[in-house]
């Protein structure tokens, strides 16, 4: 059974096994709290409303929501996950070293990007008359046939601030009392990016 647990994405550091350097992603994580419950009858599915963390003022739609659950919490995140991922909270028991987990994330943003950064395009030579266009996208045509440009064609855009999920991560090590959890490699996102950590 998975289990499904949020975190805060803190800061990057590293350790040494055996003279080997291994990357190390550190975490917070906040205990985890049920909200609400929503059933078949009511909502058509089962699920639970989680909140994790805890701040210290909700705006207003958040405050009427928490006053009818009557939690005495203001949680820093809020989440829905269904009841079969979500019998157990007990993280010391989730959050075992060495277990195989998935990380997602939302990437960092880099706003509108040419191709070169976006696609790693190799950029147009810097002679024959055209020194300023190094970096264009240069052609992008397919001829008289089929005489338009195709779907899914690599051009200049938007790139970045989109989730992305890094399989088969390692828990290295999480310590209970204070929360912090560390996992080799690297997972998308800046210091703050709130993380969903899938246990396989």
């Amino acid at each position: 059974m998975t289990k499904q647990v949020y975190a805060i994405k803190r800061a990057m550091s590293q350790t040494f096994v055996e003279g080997k350097r291994i990357p190390l992603t550190v975490l917070s994580v906040d205990p985890h709290v049920v909200i609400s419950q929503k059933t078949i009858e009511k909502d058509g599915y089962e699920a639970q409303i989680i909140g994790i963390g805890n701040r210290k003022k909700a705006n207003k739609p958040l405050a009427g929501y928490l006053k009818k659950t009557g939690i005495g919490i203001t949680p820093k995140i809020i989440r829905e996950i269904s009841l079969q991922e979500s019998e157990n909270y007990n993280l010391a028991e989730i959050l075992v070293p060495g277990t195989l987990i998935n990380v997602t994330a939302t990437s960092k943003g880099k706003g509108t990007s040419g191709v070169m950064k976006r696609w790693g395009f190799a950029g147009g030579p810097r002679t024959h008359g055209q020194s300023d266009r190094g970096r264009a996208p240069g052609s992008i045509a397919r001829g008289t046939t089929p005489g338009r440009v195709v779907k899914g064609k690599h051009m200049a855009g938007h790139m970045g601030d989109v989730n992305v999920t890094i399989e088969n991560l390692r828990i290295h090590s999480f310590d209970n009392e204070s929360g912090i959890l560390q996992i080799t490699g690297a997972i998308p996102g800046g210091r703050g990016a709130v993380t969903k950590i899938t246990i396989l």
